[in-house]
């Protein structure tokens, strides 16, 4: 009876041992095939989330299919408590095993926000302002110029005022990089004077090739004394005082009192007009080798240069021929014309 008991036992022993390892097999086999995701699903795990809340809300978004056995996997793993709070990006048929690699090594989805160059610092705040997934109100203490223009990482729950400080501490580094390697000579007395210098050039022409260029006939002014007679300083004044966007200048405009219009004042304006990208600043800080004091724009999106009065005022004929309304000012020149 003892052996018919002990066999009894041992069959019985094997059977569950059986039974436990078709149990494991099935489960190894559940964790590691492709999940029920048909397209790349993103998932918001918040702060304090527990392993049963996480298996549940990736069931939930279809991302895995068995959550129990989700959970036990992570356990048996020994993570359970090393899972990470985030938003990310899984791709479909992810398997169960492959989530968990993701939630242990935080390998969260990565949002992307890009500024341009040349926007002024209150459209960079309703960017940021806008952008989904940030966390907090935007600080309205920004100067203009302060910020630059890039493209920037951020991920779900970061603050708006954290990602604002970024964009001064990088526009901070690369200035003091750029400063100390500026060309000898310029006339800029501060670093202050070149983000200035720059934002002017960033609104003057949007055309890389012409950035030095553009530099360089603001230097040569400056050094001579004559007045900078930048359209985009005008406009950006009579920003300042209500004026809406695109509205066409004037010559009355040239002519308002204001401290932006340097038609009338001599050297730079008090403060920047809008952020600089790096490009800009290079430019200002290296400058081109020119005797240029001119330039207009030549009907084809780009400018026509000249070293004298006379040679400007023919590009600028040349350019209001190219003009539905002849008499029309054109925009983004420097420096003085004669029209007669």
């Amino acid at each position: 009876m003892v052996g018919a008991g002990l066999r009894l036992a041992s069959l019985a022993f094997s059977l569950v041992l059986a039974l436990g390892l078709a149990v494991l097999a099935v489960g190894v086999s559940a964790i590691r095939s492709p999940g029920p995701s048909t397209a790349d699903t993103l998932v918001v795990l918040p702060r304090g989330s527990g392993l049963n809340t996480i298996a549940a809300v990736l069931h939930r978004e279809r991302v895995v299919a068995h959550p129990q056995m989700f959970a036990l996997y992570v356990r048996l793993t020994g993570d359970a408590d090393a899972l990470r709070a985030g938003e990310y990006r899984f791709p479909a048929g992810i398997t169960a095993a492959e989530v968990a690699s993701q939630l242990v090594d935080g390998r969260t989805h990565k949002r992307r926000l890009t500024v341009p160059e040349g926007f002024t610092t209150e459209r960079v705040l309703s960017l940021v302002a806008e952008a989904p997934a940030l966390a907090g109100e935007v600080p309205r203490t920004i100067a203009q110029g302060a910020l630059l223009p890039e493209t920037y990482q951020y991920e779900w729950g970061d603050t708006r005022a954290g990602l604002l400080a970024r964009m001064q501490a990088a526009q901070s580094q690369l200035l003091a990089s750029l400063w100390a390697a500026r060309a000898p000579g310029l006339p800029l007395q501060t670093v202050e004077q070149a983000v200035i210098l720059a934002s002017i050039v960033e609104r003057e022409t949007g055309v890389a090739s012409e950035r030095a260029r553009v530099a360089g006939v603001f230097h040569n002014r400056l050094r001579r004394g004559m007045r900078l007679q930048s359209d985009a300083t005008v406009e950006y004044g009579l920003k300042l005082r209500g004026r809406p966007d695109g509205v066409a200048l004037t010559r009355d405009d040239l002519e308002a009192d204001h401290p932006y219009n340097t038609y009338r004042i001599n050297g730079l304006p008090p403060g920047p007009i809008a952020n600089p990208g790096r490009a800009a600043l290079e430019a200002v800080l290296h400058p081109a080798d020119t005797n240029e004091l001119y330039f207009v724009a030549d009907g084809n999106g780009g400018h026509a240069f000249a070293a004298t009065i006379d040679e400007h005022n023919r590009n600028v004929v040349r350019y209001r021929a190219t003009r539905v309304v002849p008499e029309a000012r054109p925009l983004s020149d420097a420096g003085p014309q004669r029209l007669d």
